[in-house]
């Protein structure tokens, strides 16, 4: 194996505004992707403005972190002259590369610069070595592989394309091909490859065999996948020549960003240095805190539909902390499996997500009748939530009790970037 330094990969975070942005900085991102107003496949979130590329680029430039634009939808005809002054945009305010699906954009970005940085998006669907190849006459920097391709093929397509290669290691799974899904399209006229994806694979549908509907239980998503988090293989992802490790979150919070990013520095960091790259149980739970539909590799350890969509909620729920054992007049017993102190969201799940849910915060905590203070680690506990947030009537022993939130952990999120000092120093050497 080649020999690989910690400069050669880069940890790459999502930005939809200036919070995002200053969090995926002071967190230890090695560059930032981020759309503007037109343009680019997250219409929903609040992204930046042309406008501010000078801005956003030089508070990057000045913590040596990169700055990508995502240019990543389809572009119709009548839209070329707008999208060339963006581009001319990018190039004069010195945004590090422009993300790209569209060839034709591609091609128009070559007349106007032969050596401007272009990435080949997730959306250009690139999963072989062949495909790769295709985009070999257009001089990119990398490619965005698909979601699909496992280790085993990622490795094969670095050694056979000879393109450094970037892949998504954190955050939501599309059920089909990037770039490919016309599924809202087809309903509601809401183009994915035009950034107004309406997430159809996240609504509930019947099972029908041979025209029967065939009865499914409580698993009604049948096509809503988990979330991908790949921090356990960041070993084997370098080590298959992986460049760039991507964090998908441009809709997500700036305690998400600070969260993601500040993990997979760590890890990634601690494979250089020779120390167990793996994370600590908390460093899993606080991932799956900030926002988790449950976690998976999604096809990084190859094809396995069953992990990949369990089917009984679309939507984040946390951490799990066990069942409801037995409803108190104030409260329910638990036994919990993971961590759960006063302040706490919690939700009781019925396994019904289309029907309203019981939840709220945590008033208090209660071994044996007696109060507990502190944070509970574990054991049989009497969560107490309060007053007016959770109606018990409605709750049943054998709900799945999950912590939605964790307010400590977002304060010390915040701390991070919500600070007035440098969110990085370097060396300097006078003479």
């Amino acid at each position: 194996m080649r020999d690989i330094r910690k400069t050669d990969i880069e940890l790459l975070a999502p930005a939809g505004d200036w919070d995002c942005m200053r969090a995926a900085v002071a967190n230890g991102a090695d560059a930032v992707f981020f759309g503007v107003e037109k343009f680019n496949a997250r219409a929903r979130a609040n992204n930046f403005y042309t406008d501010e590329l000078p801005d956003i680029m030089s508070f990057l430039h000045r913590y040596g972190v990169k700055g990508y634009l995502t240019f990543n939808i389809l572009v119709f005809e009548e839209e070329l002259d707008d999208a060339r002054l963006l581009i001319e945009a990018c190039i004069d305010a010195g945004v590090d590369a422009v993300i790209v699906q569209d060839l034709g954009l591609v091609r128009l970005i070559r007349e106007i610069s032969p050596d401007f940085p272009i990435h080949g998006s997730t959306q250009m669907t690139i999963t072989s070595p062949e495909a790769v190849e295709f985009t070999k006459p257009y001089n990119m920097e990398i490619v965005v592989l698909g979601r699909e391709n496992n280790l085993k093929q990622i490795r094969q397509i670095g050694e056979q394309a000879k393109l450094p290669m970037e892949v998504f290691v954190h955050g939501a799974l599309c059920v089909s091909y990037s770039g490919q899904c016309l599924t809202s399209e087809m309903w509601g006229g809401r183009s994915a490859n035009r950034g107004e994806c309406a997430q159809a694979c996240r609504l509930p549908y019947d099972l029908m065999v041979d025209g029967q509907p065939k009865p499914m239980g409580d698993v009604a998503y049948l096509l809503s996948p988990k979330d991908l988090a790949a921090i356990e293989l960041i070993p084997e992802l370098i080590e298959a020549g992986v460049k760039s490790f991507k964090i998908e979150g441009r809709l997500k919070s700036p305690e998400y960003v600070a969260n993601v990013v500040g993990k997979y520095r760590r890890a990634i960091d601690r494979y250089f240095d020779g120390e167990n790259p793996q994370p600590t149980k908390e460093e899993l739970r606080e991932l799956e805190q900030s926002f988790s539909r449950g976690f998976t590799y999604g096809f990084l350890k190859g094809t396995n539909n069953k992990q990949l969509v369990e089917g009984t909620y679309p939507k984040s729920r946390g951490v799990y902390l066990g069942r409801v054992k037995q409803i108190l007049r104030d409260g329910v017993v638990c036994e919990l499996e993971a961590p759960l102190k006063r302040g706490d969201g919690i939700v009781f799940d019925a396994g019904d997500p289309t029907k309203k849910e019981e939840g709220g915060r945590v008033y208090d905590l209660r071994r044996k009748g007696a109060k507990f203070e502190g944070e509970a680690p574990g054991g049989v506990i009497e969560i107490i939530p309060g007053r007016n947030d959770v109606d018990l009537s409605r709750v049943h022993v054998g709900d799945r009790i999950w912590k939605t939130n964790d307010p400590h952990l977002d304060k010390r999120l915040r701390q991070t970037y919500e600070t007035d000092k440098p969110y990085r120093v370097f060396p300097v050497r006078v003479k």
